[in-house]
């Protein structure tokens, strides 16, 4: 799973670079410009590719040595 997140990143990376749309007059829902309304679906799916990144490539090692909650150092 790991490696899936590590595609969707990449494919993230790539898709923001959207030269493609700048100059679309297209508005989406009738008052969202095309491109805006692309920046807003990256986001979207940002959040849920780290969403699936916490709970499927987190290292555990890191959790390991936390302190626990409410510890006093």
């Amino acid at each position: 799973m790991k490696y899936v997140v590590w595609t969707l990143v990449a494919i993230l990376i790539v898709a923001h670079q959207d030269n493609w749309l700048w100059d679309n007059d297209t508005l989406v829902f009738g008052f969202i410009p095309a491109g805006l309304a692309f920046q807003m679906g990256i986001s979207l799916a940002a959040g849920f590719t780290w969403w699936l990144a916490t709970q499927f490539a987190w290292p555990v090692e890191l959790e390991d040595n936390a302190p626990a909650a409410g510890d006093q150092q």
